[in-house]
């Protein structure tokens, strides 16, 4: 695995509690082709230089990963 393909573990718990909630209920999951229904096990991690929250759909628990962008931070 090269650098780039790394996972850089980062706190999500550090982040405002509005911010967190945000996060956890706009959502999408591929699976359930749905929006908002929110995840459960948030997970924030960077990985090639981009910021990722991931977790399980509160759904069908498959995974739900979410790509922070810039207006994200």
């Amino acid at each position: 695995m090269t650098e780039s393909e790394e996972k850089n573990a980062r706190d999500f718990s550090a982040r405002p509690a509005k911010e967190q909630q945000e996060f956890i209920e706009n959502t999408w999951c591929e699976h359930c082709m749905k929006e908002n229904l929110g995840l459960t096990d948030p997970n924030e991690y960077e990985q090639g230089g981009t910021v990722y929250i991931e977790g399980k759909c509160r759904q069908c628990s498959n995974i739900v990963l979410t790509e922070l962008t810039e207006e994200e931070f």
